[in-house]
């Protein structure tokens, strides 16, 4: 049967990091790579029974999970971040695929998101399939400054049962979380010659909400699922203006 390594990158999560860590003890190997944490993270992993590596200063998103996996002791890996969790089922289904010695080069499951106190299964949000499962041998991550993913050589498969994720703890920390990463999104967009303009700013954003909340079951999510659409369409927004900003600010230096 194969081995297996639990893989997560972090930097100051003692808070969130102990839920994830009892989620993969079934794993054969934790390992946990940190940025330069300057709470309690990296002695918390270690008195879990995590091997724990330092890299740091941070080096992007995708350089840090592929150092992470390649530090892995075993060539099957499953890439988690503190914030979520392998459930009780999900790990059956995985044990089971272990048993048959893995049919494929990774597997997706689904990853729904514990948002003002409800899950949130609908929206954009929802099933957020994410390939988490696989051969390091056959898949890397890959990516931009934000929305990294693996890719693997080989078949993909696909796992029913969920990945809790408890992205944030309030508003507020969703609110810093859509400046930080709709700055990096723009950045990544201008560097690679992408446009905007005024029509797609309004029609992107006022689409991303009609989607979310009238074709993916928001308005049937009640006051979340508003606040998740609308949130949603304000990350589309803000990402074209930051992009369109960016723009004005490189004609007006020439």
């Amino acid at each position: 049967m194969p081995q297996l390594s639990a893989v997560l990158i972090t930097k100051n999560e003692e808070t969130l990091l102990p839920g994830a860590l009892e989620s993969v003890a079934f794993c054969d190997e934790t390992l946990v790579v940190d940025c330069g944490s300057t709470d309690g993270t990296r002695a918390l992993a270690e008195r879990a029974g995590a091997r724990v590596i330092v890299n740091a200063p941070w080096p992007g998103f995708v350089a840090q999970r592929n150092l992470a996996v390649e530090h892995a002791r075993h060539d099957w890996v499953i890439c988690l971040d503190a914030d979520e969790r392998v459930t009780q089922a999900l790990r059956g289904e995985i044990e089971a695929a272990r048993s048959a010695g893995f049919a494929h080069a990774g597997y997706r499951a689904p990853r729904v998101a514990f948002y003002l106190g409800r899950w949130v299964r609908g929206t954009d949000w929802y099933p957020d399939l994410q390939l988490r499962l696989f051969d390091r041998r056959r898949g890397r991550w890959q990516g931009g400054l934000v929305h990294e993913s693996v890719r693997v050589q080989g078949s993909v498969g696909r796992l029913r049962n969920e990945i809790e994720h408890y992205p944030y703890a309030d508003i507020a920390e969703h609110l810093r979380t859509i400046d930080e990463y709709t700055s990096l999104w723009a950045e990544q967009a201008f560097a690679a010659g992408r446009g905007t303009s005024g029509l797609e700013m309004s029609g992107a954003s006022l689409w991303a909400f009609i989607r979310g909340y009238l074709l993916r079951g928001g308005l049937l999510l009640g006051r979340v699922g508003f606040t998740v659409c609308a949130l949603g369409a304000y990350y589309t927004f803000l990402k074209l203006a930051k992009l369109d900003e960016r723009t004005r600010q490189a004609s007006r230096a020439r």
